[in-house]
C-alpha cells in the first residue's frame, strides 16, 4: 500500500540525520512553512521572501517548487538527503591522515600524530591526547589510521 511505501521512505530519509540534524530541518521547515500548515508551497515561500525584504518573482517561485508543488517534511529531508549524500565521512578521514603518510605506508609515526594534534587545527590539549591515545591503535610507535578511522565511526574491523 501506499501509506506503508510511505512510512518506510520516511524511515530511511530519517536514518541518514542525527536527531539534531532532523530537529534543525524541522525549524528550518517550520520557517519556511509560513501558514502552519505541514507543506511547503509556493505562497509559503512568497510570504516568507516578502517577511525577509525581496519578491521573487513568481515564476522564480514556481521553478523552485516545480520538484514538490507541496512539499511535506519528509520531502523536505529527502532533498537535503540528495544535496548531501556523496560525502562519506569515514573516506573524508581517511584521506585526511592519508595526506600526512607521505610513504603511503597506512602508519603514521606515533609522535609526529601527537605533534600533529596539539599542534594543528583544533589544538588537542595533553589530556585530550592521553584519552585519544587510549583508542587509538597503536604498535611499534606507529598509528594504524586505517583501524583508527574505522574505530572512530564505530565500525569494529576485522584482522585480515
Amino acid at each position: 500500500s501506499d501509506d506503508k511505501k510511505a512510512k518506510a521512505a520516511t524511515s530511511s530519509v530519517l536514518t541518514k540525520f542525527t536527531q539534531n540534524q532532523i530537529q534543525e530541518m524541522k525549524e528550518a521547515f517550520t520557517m519556511i512553512d509560513q501558514n502552519r500548515d505541514g507543506l511547503i508551497d509556493v505562497s509559503d515561500l512568497k510570504e516568507m521572501y516578502s517577511n525577509l525584504g525581496t519578491a521573487p518573482q513568481d515564476s522564480v517561485l514556481q521553478a523552485m517548487v516545480k520538484e514538490a508543488p507541496q512539499m511535506n517534511f519528509t520531502g523536505f529531508l529527502s532533498l537535503f538527503s540528495e544535496k548531501m549524500s556523496g560525502t562519506d565521512p569515514e573516506e573524508t578521514l581517511r584521506n585526511a591522515f592519508q595526506m600526512f603518510d607521505s610513504d603511503n605506508t597506512g602508519y603514521i609515526p606515533e609522535e609526529y600524530m601527537k605533534d600533529l594534534l596539539e599542534n594543528m587545527g583544533d589544538n588537542f590539549s595533553k589530556d585530550e591526547v592521553r584519552q585519544t591515545w587510549k583508542e587509538a591503535p597503536i604498535a611499534g610507535g606507529k598509528v594504524d589510521y586505517n583501524a583508527f578511522v574505522s574505530k572512530i565511526k564505530g565500525k569494529e574491523q576485522d584482522d585480515a
